[in-house]
Formats: structure tokens, sequence, C-alpha cells
């Protein structure tokens, strides 16, 4: 899974697949000047995750309470 992940990124420009000729193999993966440019918003992103985390969790709990699911499901961290 995460070879196809990675596989994925390097076909929208996002990471290089660097293959070394080496026993065992070698692959090394480095971000394109295009990879580099999506890290801002990702971070911003992640910052706004944080900064609304107890609204995320009270709606997840309304709704966990609307749908009749009980206990608490696993985390997507």
């Amino acid at each position: 899974m995460l070879t196809l992940c990675l596989r994925g990124l390097e076909r929208d420009g996002l990471l290089k697949r660097t293959v070394f000729p080496v026993v065992p193999p070698r692959v090394d993966y480095e971000l394109t000047p295009l990879g580099v440019s999506l890290c801002q918003p990702v971070i911003a992103l992640g910052t706004w995750a944080r900064d609304h985390m107890a609204e995320i969790d009270a709606a997840r709990a309304a709704y966990d309470e609307r749908a009749g699911i009980e206990g608490e499901l696993p985390s997507e961290d």
C-alpha cells in the first residue's frame, strides 16, 4: 500500500524517486519543487484541525449519538 501511495505521488510530480543499483536494493524519495510548494497548505490544514479539535470531537459525539453508535470509534490520526 505504501508503494502505491508513493508511486501516485511520484506520478503527480510531488516526489522524485531514485533507485540505487545495490544489494540490498535502495530507493530514496525526495520532494520535488511542486511537493515543497504543498508543504505550507498542508501545515495550515494541520494547524486548523488542531485548533478546532474540540469542535470536531463534539461534532463526532453528536453524530454518534444521533446514529446510535455506542462507545468510541477508533481515532483517525
